[in-house]
């Protein structure tokens, strides 16, 4: 790890595969999800309210190319010479016919300027029939995989209605990872039951798994979703950290992490008028900041305390 440089940031990330500035833009395709249509289970997971993702332009009815075009437009006034990464983020992307998943990456491709994909699913839903697809796909263009870990606890996955075990999740990472495609993970710090030493042991545990990239996001707790009546019920089974103390938690989380893999984000950002709490009224970028300065001040690094 560079001196100057305390964790494996995205955009160096980015670089080693783009020669030009790239973006991600969110789509919604109007996948569904198994514990929400019936399959697995009814109402998704408790913390979900998928409008905390989704950019005003990112509408079902709206096809993949207008959603994409669309999305341009508030990042081409300051980069004029962007390319894009279209990112199939709301609900389960891999979550349909083998035919339909083609058609709606496919048009996404075709879109002018995107030069690749970023594929948002959960671990229970990457059959072999997709991945041998994603495997050639991943020949002829930029493709991460990016799945929900949520937890490395099953306890925690359970008790947040995920209806996969993170057995599942470790065996979707490997059978991903095994075809040469590149592999992310998302994990929530904070969720009800977790104490500080077991969030840090999930820190440990990803260590162990062949990822590219870890995102990192705070619980949130957000109106219309089962975790926001459990929060009015029972405050008492959440710690809702301050700013300083979920910082702190980041940069301890991070010296326990593989130095290899990419931490792409600390900080999940939803739309102020659906947050219950906490509502810490900070840009992502700020929160970085102030991580970066904190880790340079006290000389932590990104797998200072990794054990191999």
């Amino acid at each position: 790890m560079k001196k100057e440089q305390p964790y494996n940031t995205f955009p160096a990330f980015l670089k080693k595969y783009f020669p030009f500035k790239v973006q991600k833009i969110s789509l919604n395709a109007g996948f569904t999800c198994p514990n929400r249509d019936g399959t697995k289970g009814h109402g998704g997971c408790t913390y979900c309210n998928n409008q905390t993702f989704n950019p005003a332009y990112c509408k079902t009815e709206k096809s993949v190319e207008t959603q994409l075009n669309e999305g341009k437009v508030f990042f081409s006034y300051k980069y004029p010479e962007m390319k894009y990464l279209a990112y199939f983020q709301a609900y389960t992307n891999t979550y349909d016919e083998l035919d339909g998943l083609k058609k709606k990456y496919e048009e996404a491709l075709q879109t002018k300027d995107v030069v690749g994909l970023v594929i948002g699913t959960r671990p229970d839903c990457m059959p072999d029939s997709l991945l041998d697809y994603l495997e050639e796909l991943n020949k002829k263009t930029f493709l991460l995989v990016e799945y929900g870990i949520e937890s490395t606890h099953d306890e925690t996955l359970k008790r947040i209605n995920r209806g996969h075990t993170f057995a599942e999740t470790v065996d979707a990472i490997y059978r991903t990872k095994q075809r040469g495609i590149l592999t992310g993970g998302h994990v929530i710090l904070g969720l009800p039951g977790e104490d500080k030493n077991q969030i840090l042991s999930q820190a440990i545990e990803i260590s162990k798994l062949p990822l590219d990239t870890i995102k990192l996001h705070q619980l949130q707790i957000i109106k219309g979703t089962k975790m926001a009546k459990e929060y009015a019920e029972h405050p008492e089974d959440f710690h809702m950290f301050n700013v300083d103390d979920y910082m702190n938690l980041v940069i301890d989380y991070i010296q326990l992490l593989n130095p290899e893999i990419t931490v792409e984000r600390f900080l999940s950002q939803s739309p102020k008028e659906l947050i219950i709490t906490p509502d810490w009224g900070l840009k992502n970028y700020e929160f970085t900041d102030r991580v970066f300065k904190k880790m340079k001040e006290i000389g932590a690094y990104q797998g200072k305390l990794f054990n191999n």
